[in-house]
C-alpha cells in the first residue's frame, strides 16, 4: 500500500476521537442550557404563555450577544498582548479603540433591543429577576462542578 492510500484511512482514524470528544462536549453543553431553561422558568415563575414568547427572546439575545464578545475578545487578544501593545502605532491603537467602541455600542444596543422587546412579554419585576436568577444558576452550576470533581 503507498502513502496515499493509508493517509486518508490515518487521518480518518485520528480526528474520530476529536469528534467524539467535541460530540460529547456538546452533549453537555446542550444538558447545561436544558438544566437553565428548567432552572430559570422556575425561578422566575414564568406562565407557559410567558416562557412560550420569552425563550426565543432570550435565545435569540443570547446568541447574539455570545457572537458580539467572541468577536471583541478574539480581535482584542490578538491585538492586545504584551508584544503587540508595545509596538503598534498610535494610528493602530486609534483603529482598536474604534473597534472597542463600535463593539461595545453593539452590545449595549442589542441589551437596549432585549429589554424593549422583553418589556412586551414579561412583566417589569420578572425582567429585573433575569439577572438574578442568572447568577443564582451559575453559582449552583459552579458548586456541582466542584462537588463533582472534588469527589474524584
Amino acid at each position: 500500500m503507498k502513502i496515499k492510500d493509508i493517509l486518508p484511512i490515518f487521518l480518518f482514524l485520528t480526528s474520530f476521537p476529536f469528534y467524539a470528544q467535541n460530540e460529547k462536549t456538546n452533549q453537555k453543553f446542550e444538558k447545561i442550557k436544558a438544566y437553565k431553561i428548567s432552572f430559570l422558568t422556575a425561578d422566575l415563575e414564568l406562565t407557559p404563555a410567558e416562557a412560550e414568547k420569552f425563550w426565543p427572546l432570550y435565545n435569540t439575545y443570547e446568541d447574539r450577544r455570545y457572537e458580539l464578545r467572541h468577536e471583541k475578545m478574539k480581535t482584542y487578544a490578538q491585538k492586545l498582548n504584551d508584544d503587540t501593545i508595545n509596538s503598534i502605532s498610535e494610528k493602530q491603537a486609534g483603529a482598536l479603540l474604534s473597534q472597542m467602541e463600535s463593539t461595545n455600542r453593539k452590545l449595549y444596543l442589542l441589551k437596549k433591543n432585549y429589554l424593549s422587546s422583553l418589556r412586551r412579554v414579561l412583566p417589569a419585576k420578572k425582567i429585573v429577576k433575569i439577572k438574578k436568577s442568572e447568577k443564582d444558576f451559575n453559582r449552583k452550576l459552579l458548586q456541582q462542578y466542584r462537588n463533582k470533581a472534588g469527589k474524584k
